[in-house]
């Protein structure tokens, strides 16, 4: 079996590779906007291409052989875009091989651990009765876990103009409010993308202790990670942190420097389902839990628990929570079966999921634009 070609796919907001094989076995994965997570991603469907030239006529079963040629043929390795396409094609070619043995992926990568993914949802909503209401809703659907941004509008600039303390106060307010909706027994953790910097982040932690967070996500820039190192040992909650983050070295870096108590690799961005194999093993050494990073559509979803049903430190799964709406629906018609707040493990060839090729017809591809974050003096924070 030898691969013939590589096709981009994209539609509405997400991005896709599949691969072509001679025998006519194709795989799936998902795409991770890279560098363009504003904007329209033009380099990753590049970094696709690039990849492209090295596998046209090579076997897809060897995939650890390929992955090492594909990250080590990058002269300059590990950027967002080559590491992106990389992952979204591991995937793929983990696809190929679960068909072409007619096992599933999680049966290849060394079996199940579990019998089911417990998942946390995205809650929505900018003022803390819109999150509690979410939250109480999504409660009722069956989740254990729930997860917001707790500074307003998401592209918006409230917090921006906010104080030191005002800050802290948005952010207690909020998470006060979705803590009493769901009771003391639901998991609930915070995602400021960011957007803080070490002083207001240990603030916003500390007053956010006496509501028992199962963690608080992405608190400061992630390039520095001394300096996330620095909050993670002062934070009262626990810190989870790397869905930027690319490679088995740079996570290895954050967990030596025990600078977050999660991990958060991205199923593209980070290797796929490969690459992260490697680095759930260097973290459950250091005791740390893996949560991959997903907020993409039913592909990804399933990459994700493929990789979670063979992994011992996999405490959770980020899960979007509308793949069974318009439009996920009609790109993937057949997402994993949701029970009770769990996803239950594929039993299907391959990852188990397809797109389907009419309804990309009839979603065109649209950007995304993160709207700037600007402090109360006209400065720029991280957006």
């Amino acid at each position: 079996m030898k691969i013939t070609r590589l096709e981009p796919i994209q539609a509405h907001a997400w991005r896709w590779v599949r691969i072509h094989t001679d025998e006519g076995l194709t795989g799936i994965g998902e795409l991770h906007g890279g560098s363009g997570g504003s904007g329209t991603p033009h380099a990753v469907i590049a970094a696709v291409r690039y990849m492209e030239e090295y596998l046209i006529g090579k076997d897809p079963l060897p995939i650890e052989m390929l992955w090492q040629h594909m990250f080590r043929r990058q002269l300059f390795r590990g950027g967002a875009d080559t590491m992106a396409a990389l992952g979204a094609i591991d995937c793929a070619l983990w696809d190929i091989k679960g068909k072409a043995a007619e096992v599933p992926v999680h049966s290849l990568i060394g079996g199940v651990t579990r019998k089911r993914i417990r998942l946390y949802v995205h809650v929505l909503g900018e003022t803390a009765t819109e999150l509690a209401e979410d939250a109480t809703r999504r409660v009722e659907e069956g989740y254990t876990a729930v997860r917001f941004y707790p500074l307003g509008g998401f592209n918006g600039d409230e917090f921006g103009k906010a104080s030191y303390t005002g800050i802290a106060r948005m952010v207690e307010s909020r998470v006060a409010a979705v803590r009493d909706a769901v009771g003391p027994d639901i998991d609930v953790m915070i995602d400021v993308v960011n957007r803080l910097t070490p002083p207001e982040a240990l603030l916003v932690a500390r007053v956010c202790e006496p509501y028992n967070l199962f963690f608080f996500e992405d608190p400061i820039e992630p390039d520095n990670l001394d300096a996330q190192a620095y909050l993670a040992h002062r934070s009262p909650v626990p810190i989870a942190s790397g869905e930027r983050l690319q490679t088995l070295y740079q996570f290895s870096d954050l967990l030596e420097k025990q600078a977050a108590a999660f991990i958060r690799p991205d199923i593209s961005l980070a290797g796929g389902i490969s690459g992260i194999k490697k680095i759930a093993a260097v973290a459950e050494a250091y005791y740390v839990g893996v949560i991959p990073h997903n907020p993409m559509s039913a592909i990804a979803t399933s990459a994700c628990v493929h990789l979670d049903a063979s992994l011992h430190n996999v405490p959770v799964q980020e899960y979007p929570g509308d793949e069974f709406q318009k439009p996920k629906i009609d790109l993937v018609p057949e997402p994993l079966v949701f029970d009770k707040g769990y996803l239950l493990l594929p039993d299907k060839p391959g990852l188990g999921i397809e797109l389907n090729d009419e309804a990309v017809k009839h979603y065109p591809p649209i950007s995304f634009n993160r709207a700037p974050v600007f402090n109360s003096d006209g400065s720029l924070r991280d957006y």
